[in-house]
């Protein structure tokens, strides 16, 4: 999973700089989960408190799907199984976080480790940061498992249900198990982390959840899943690009495996919101707009080390510096989604749709005018001190 980026005054509001300020949305008649029980506020708040001390408790919009679009969800069950079951690799043929670390086993196992704790020694700090921030997010992966589990029409019901949306969903749950394993493993070999903040953040984050703000609607989820694994993708591929700079062949190697993992998940992600706007183009364009209105919030927005409630941005800050994830790369996800499902060629639509039509095809335009100023604000930033590299400073 990929970063959420440094923020910038827009119409006066500050808000993303990959994204806009939320406006009213397109979608269908939304429920919201609000309680007006005194008593109930406080209990919610004092284990608010206990759980998740870095995090406000905010209303949240549930099952805004109409009921008769979920027929359209179970039509594609032969669909997915035909088009979307395929972009899975057999275990027997797929890469394990073994296949890239020091072999246990060996007589040469302690050598092995003392070769890659070498190599790590000529990377510097600020790299380390963005390779853990990264693996941190792998590793609130059950999280991520939950979240397609809450959507109407393709949730696993019973945890082993033979639909081909519940296979995909724990097929393409368990690909992803091994890139924060692989990471977690080489960080920990490396010894240039503080593994014990390291997984307290971990802890925190999945404690903590993740908003992404879908409302059980996959409409809007496969949309972000969409964005969201291309992110990935180019985050590692980008990781890779350095390491292989800093003539770390291996660990560039590890990196590219995982990216090529992430590729092949945007595949299939695009290729269903590709099926929607062929289906159902006007309910998909609304989405398509709704989403982009709330900006693709990155799924480790909650990140905590008990210390730094700003961890999530300062991160994010690190990664935009080294170019691992930027502003731009934001806008040109957009520009490619946008060409990938031709949005811009739809007709036939409602008024509605038609104006989330003009709206995700004018905003990567208005988004480039803001990437400069971005840029800007991060050359003023500050040092920041980070626990995974035991309280080193980075300039952000």
């Amino acid at each position: 999973m990929a970063l959420k980026l440094v923020s910038m005054s827009f119409q006066s509001q500050e808000v993303p700089c990959f994204g806009l300020p939320a406006m009213a949305s397109f979608g269908s008649p939304r429920f919201f989960m609000t309680s007006t029980v005194p008593s109930a506020n406080m209990k919610v708040e004092n284990l608010r408190k206990k759980f998740m001390p870095h995090l406000k408790v905010q209303d949240q919009i549930t099952h805004s799907m109409p009921p008769q679009k979920i027929e359209i969800f179970k039509s594609l069950d032969n669909w997915v199984e035909n088009n979307i079951l395929i972009h899975l690799k057999p275990v027997e043929k797929s890469w394990e976080p073994q296949d890239f670390l020091p072999d246990p086993t060996s007589d040469g196992f302690n050598e092995q480790v003392e070769e890659l704790r070498e190599r790590a020694k000529e990377i510097p700090d600020d790299y380390f940061v963005v390779l853990v921030g990264d693996m941190i997010t792998e590793e609130a992966l059950p999280t991520y498992q939950t979240m397609l589990n809450t959507l109407d029409g393709v949730r696993d019901e019973t945890g082993a249900s033979p639909t081909p949306w519940a296979i995909w969903t724990r097929a393409w749950t368990a690909e992803e198990n091994r890139h924060g394993d692989l990471l977690n493993k080489y960080l920990y070999l490396s010894g240039r982390v503080d593994m014990r903040q390291i997984e307290k953040t971990i802890q925190y984050l999945i404690g903590s959840g993740m908003d992404m703000k879908a409302e059980n609607n996959p409409y809007l989820a496969y949309i972000y899943t969409s964005f969201q694994e291309r992110a990935t993708f180019i985050s590692h591929k980008n990781t890779a690009k350095i390491a292989k700079g800093h003539e770390n062949i291996e660990l560039a190697r590890l990196c590219g495996f995982i990216a090529a993992d992430e590729k092949r998940h945007e595949t299939a992600y695009t290729k269903i919101v590709e099926k929607l706007f062929e289906i159902d183009p006007d309910e998909t364009a609304r989405a398509f707009a709704d989403m982009m209105r709330k900006n693709i919030t990155m799924p480790a927005q909650f990140m905590y080390d008990g210390q730094d409630e700003n961890l999530f941005n300062h991160f994010s800050t690190v990664a935009q510096r080294l170019g691992v994830y930027t502003t731009k790369d934001y806008t040109d996800i957009l520009e490619f989604l946008v060409d990938q499902w031709k949005v811009k060629e739809l007709t036939g639509l409602s008024a509605g749709g038609r104006k989330a039509q003009e709206f995700v095809c004018q905003l990567p335009q208005r988004l480039r005018k803001l990437e400069v100023r971005a840029q800007l604000r991060a050359k003023e930033a500050p040092n920041v001190k980070f626990s995974w590299i035991y309280d080193r400073k980075l300039k952000l």
